[in-house]
């Protein structure tokens, strides 16, 4: 390998700007919208697994959104780039206090460029990883209207100027399968390829999958190419452990939300009944795949029968996972080695930009180090080919094609 390839990271984050729902929100519901505030933060408890948080006068000043009777801050961990290891706490922050790229587009090219980064499909922050916040509001036709009006702001302002660099992933109304397809059209129509979706529906008091009820959201993502996307804690809940345990315990568990989602749609009939719908895991690492697969092919192949799944399920599970199911790393040595079982064309790579997790600005070398030894090939691959043939991105699809467009200056 004579150089690496630019990166598609397909698990970023934005921090949203303040004036977002003032420019685009319908002006009729502004008043009702979600309000942009700076004020101070109280101190942070850690409790049972959940953060409790309060304005305090006296405390350190923070952005804050207020919608309905919510009180969201930002916090130093989801802005962590430019902050040494030990200042990444879950202090109050402005976006005054953060590195420009986690808000402004154009100052994100300019992280992309320092770190070895082509492309970038950001997850919200104030909406929640898949718009849990507006799933959870009241007045549910101020809700729909946030939903778009932060789907607009995503495609138009976010992804607008950055020449197809910054890749648009939408928000649906959780609440209502049938807006939820409304959206996908209207957003498929302008060339969006990404979805955002609950990793454990059931987690935020929705149906389950196995129910039937979302299939008209999966038909229709099958139809449009629109990838779901299903981020760790798109469920709202962390896995358990302790009720006094620090976070690092939940840190460490984050994979276990999506090797549970993974089962969820193996084991559910839903990717025999869409075989062109496309899963991606975010954040969730890959070294676990492995055993996972292992596992459910042995109970497909000895307890299918008690199971419930013997006429659901007609092919071994990790057939549809191969199919089509994506996961992605960025600090996964184990994942890399066990690669041939991970499957080389459902892994891609991530850089977690901003987060406290994020390998800015030293992503290259990261990444170098976890492909020394693999094929040419390979390394195109897991850095950005599975990537752009998951997100159908209008880029180079082999090794071949990327060198003659970086020569010829592209």
């Amino acid at each position: 390998m004579t150089e690496l390839p630019r990166i598609i990271s397909v698990d970023d984050h934005v921090i949203e700007p303040a004036h977002l729902f003032d420019s685009w929100l319908p002006r009729k519901h502004r008043d009702k919208g979600p309000k942009p505030l700076t004020a101070g933060i109280g101190e942070l408890e850690y409790v049972g697994g959940k953060y409790r948080i309060s304005m305090d006068p006296d405390g350190p000043p923070t952005d804050w959104w207020i919608y309905e009777d919510l009180q969201f801050p930002y916090k130093r961990n989801i802005a962590a780039v430019g902050f040494d290891r030990d200042e990444m706490t879950l202090e109050g922050i402005t976006r005054e206090q953060m590195r420009p790229g986690c808000w402004n587009p154009a100052e994100r090219l300019k992280d992309m460029d320092l770190n070895h980064v082509e492309g970038s499909l950001c997850f919200p922050t104030f909406p929640r990883f898949c718009g849990q916040t507006f799933a959870e509001a009241h007045d549910k036709d101020v809700a729909l209207a946030c939903v778009r009006a932060y789907n607009d702001w995503m495609v138009e302002e976010w992804c607008g100027d950055s020449g197809g660099r910054l890749i648009p992933l939408c928000l649906i109304p959780l609440w209502d399968v049938d807006l939820a397809v409304a959206e996908i059209r209207r957003n498929a129509a302008r060339g969006v390829r990404a979805v955002t979706f609950s990793e454990l529906p059931t987690h935020l008091g929705l149906p389950s999958i196995h129910t039937g009820y979302w299939d008209p959201f999966f038909a229709v993502c099958e139809e449009t190419g629109t990838v779901v996307n299903m981020h760790i804690g798109s469920s709202s809940q962390m896995p358990a452990a302790s009720p006094d345990a620090p976070p690092a315990v939940q840190a460490s568990l984050s994979f276990n939300n999506a090797m549970a989602s993974m089962m969820d749609f193996l084991f559910s009939g839903v990717l025999v009944k869409f075989p062109q719908l496309k899963l991606a895991y975010s954040e969730g690492q890959m070294g676990w795949v492995p055993y996972a697969l292992e596992r459910a092919d042995d109970v497909w192949a000895e307890h299918r029968a008690w199971g419930g799944v013997r006429d659901l399920i007609p092919e071994p599970p990790s057939t549809y996972y191969r199919r089509q199911i994506y996961c992605c790393f960025f600090r996964d040595k184990h994942g890399v080695a066990s690669l041939d079982a991970v499957g080389r064309d459902n892994a891609t790579f991530e850089t977690d930009y901003p987060h406290v997790d994020s390998t800015f600005p030293h992503t290259r070398q990261v990444a170098l180090d976890h492909v020394q030894g693999l094929d040419d090939e390979t390394v195109y691959k897991l850095m950005r080919g599975n990537a752009i043939r998951m997100l159908d991105l209008d880029l180079d699809r082999t090794p071949a094609e990327y060198r003659a467009r970086t020569v010829a200056g592209h």
